[in-house]
């Protein structure tokens, strides 16, 4: 079973080589790895021009769109039977792939969500806000989904290709979340849960995400599911 992995990048000069490496290290051995730099200006482009050939994509966008654009791009160009989201950031760790895989691989599963909140390996302890507003979000999106996630936001979101290639993603920036959340469930796919280990980042360290998506999530949440 072919995995295709889709990196959106914005702005991540120092971690870039970093999670090409941890993901060609990742203990799937059928793989491909896109790259789609959402037109970094940082110095993030001039390092991938250097790595080029040690992943199978890397396509450039001409202005910067947002997250949800960039795995719109990626998502057009996979190949694999199932993709999966990895940030650039080093947050999330490639040696859980298999994890992710399993309940698909089983014929179990169309989508495998991995939550942070299940999880039993190593956890950084961040911000306690960023995590109440998640919980919330998750809720809410459940209370209209009518699924019982404990991690909606996560990062970590396996397909089959299938599945990911026949929703059209109209959210540009973090609303892709609730949005492929509520589509998901309209179109009835069998989604599990697994637990993933989280070594979440500070500002400082780079993180981009601020409570103006948490509002954006909110009005996609309701968009979503009351407006389509």
């Amino acid at each position: 079973m072919k995995l295709s992995v889709v990196i959106p990048c914005y702005n991540e000069r120092d971690t870039i080589e970093k999670i090409v490496e941890a993901v060609a290290k990742s203990p799937v051995s059928d793989k491909e790895i896109i790259i789609v730099d959402d037109c970094s200006t940082d110095g993030t482009r001039e390092r991938l021009k250097t790595i080029e050939s040690q992943v199978d994509k890397v396509i450039y966008h001409d202005r910067n769109m947002g997250k949800g654009a960039a795995l719109r791009t990626g998502f057009a160009s996979a190949t694999g039977d199932v993709v999966v989201v990895q940030d650039a950031d080093l947050e999330y760790d490639p040696q859980e792939y298999p994890r992710l895989l399993e309940p698909i691989e089983k014929g179990l599963a169309d989508v495998v969500y991995g939550s942070r909140f299940l999880g039993t390996g190593a956890h950084r302890v961040v911000y306690f806000w960023h995590m109440v507003g998640n919980k919330f979000l998750t809720l809410l999106s459940n209370m209209f989904t009518n699924l019982n996630l404990t991690d909606m936001e996560t990062c970590y979101k396996m397909f089959k290709r299938e599945v990911i290639q026949s929703i059209k993603i109209e959210e540009d920036r973090f609303g892709f979340e609730p949005e492929i959340t509520a589509k998901l469930a309209r179109k009835g796919v069998v989604i599990y849960e697994v637990g993933i280990s989280y070594y979440g980042r500070t500002y400082e360290e780079g993180k981009k995400i601020g409570w103006k998506d948490g509002v954006r999530a909110i009005y996609c949440i309701l968009k979503y599911n009351l407006l389509r």
